[in-house]
């Protein structure tokens, strides 16, 4: 029995295969309409979620399984004080897999010491997010055709980030990746990942403070939005919300084939207006989420079809 705790979890040749078999199940949905039918997915979401719950529950559905679960810890068990290993054992006897959000760092790992059916790590505070990674590359690779040689831009909220943390991760083990990080310096990208990660595999990056001077050489540029949740006090967080905005002035600095990636929700820090460019990408992305999680719920319940 295998879990995704972290995008390392695959190995390239494994995350590979996963992605094939998304890039499959886009252009033949139909054959897997029915590939988890009697199979039941459980969604435990102990903070807020939109697209990470409602993509998992949709791929479920698309494979013809059932959902079940609830979406804030105030309406579980945990609101009484069940510890997460119970709640997973109790979930163990009620569904053949689930997804788990969750704010604290390593709950997803303590989950999965006690489960007897696969979990998915559907992110775990600031730490790790590693079917958002799975999202992301999906949608990288489809859209560019390749994860390999290209220079990438991560904006904005860098030090609480897990999209970040978890794409950086990924991403690293593929040849000729550059990062241009891109942060205020209350934000940038935690010491321990710079050299743990980048360093410790001779990845080329560089950090500045200034989108548009990053722009006009990236590949890829993703954006993220600063999170409110993860801040102290209100007042540094009204500070640095806005400090980035990309707007369609900024976008003209950028190249004729950069893609604009946004884990989503966002809130100021890409105007709509950019909605239109055909470099806007966030979309498609949320589409991919669902394509990949399929693959990985087919891929983690060794179902083949």
């Amino acid at each position: 029995m295998r879990h995704l705790i972290s995008p390392l979890d695959f190995t390239v040749e494994e995350l590979d295969r996963l992605l094939d078999l998304a890039g499959d199940i886009e252009s033949h949905p139909e054959k897997y309409a029915h590939a988890c039918a009697g199979k039941k997915l459980a969604t435990l979401f102990y903070e807020p979620s939109t697209r990470t719950r409602l993509s998992h529950e949709a791929a479920m559905l698309n494979l013809g399984g059932s959902v079940l679960g609830f979406s804030s810890a105030d309406s579980s068990s945990a609101a009484k004080g069940e510890s997460v290993a119970d709640t997973i054992r109790m979930i163990s006897c009620y569904a053949d897999i689930c997804a788990m959000r969750h704010p604290k760092e390593g709950a997803a790992l303590v989950a999965c010491e006690h489960s007897s059916i696969p979990v998915i790590n559907a992110g775990d505070g600031g730490h790790q997010h590693p079917t958002q990674t799975l999202t992301d590359l999906l949608t990288i690779r489809s859209l560019k055709g390749r994860l390999d040689h290209m220079k990438i831009g991560l904006c904005g909220d860098l030090k609480f980030g897990r999209t970040v943390h978890s794409l950086i991760n990924a991403l690293v083990r593929y040849p000729g990746i550059e990062f241009v990080l891109i942060s205020p310096e209350e934000l940038r990208l935690p010491s321990y990942i710079r050299h743990d990660v980048l360093d410790k595999n001779n990845i080329p990056y560089e950090e500045v403070v200034r989108l548009e001077d990053a722009l006009p050489e990236l590949d890829l540029l993703y954006m993220t939005r600063v999170q409110k949740e993860r801040f102290f006090n209100e007042e540094d967080y009204v500070r640095m919300k806005d400090f980035y905005i990309l707007d369609a002035k900024k976008m003209a600095h950028a190249g004729p084939d950069m893609l604009v990636l946004h884990p989503l929700p966002r809130v100021n820090e890409i105007s709509v207006e950019v909605d239109k460019d055909p470099r806007a990408a966030y979309f498609k992305q949320v589409q991919y989420g669902v394509y990949v999680r399929m693959a990985l719920i087919l891929t983690l319940l060794e179902i083949e079809v």
